[in-house]
């Protein structure tokens, strides 16, 4: 999980580019389902 506004689009800040500063960017590869779920369910748990 990453924040665009921070690291890939940071260099575009202020310009009709530039991403919102709330958006998060989650990868996931090809795990089930349930895996994925289970997994962000517990990441958020720790908040």
């Amino acid at each position: 999980m990453n924040y665009p506004h921070e690291m890939t689009h940071a260099s575009v800040r202020g310009t009709e580019l530039a991403v919102p500063e709330n958006l998060l960017r989650l990868s996931v590869g090809i795990e089930d389902v349930e895996d994925l779920i289970d997994d962000v369910e517990k990441a958020l748990a720790g908040l």
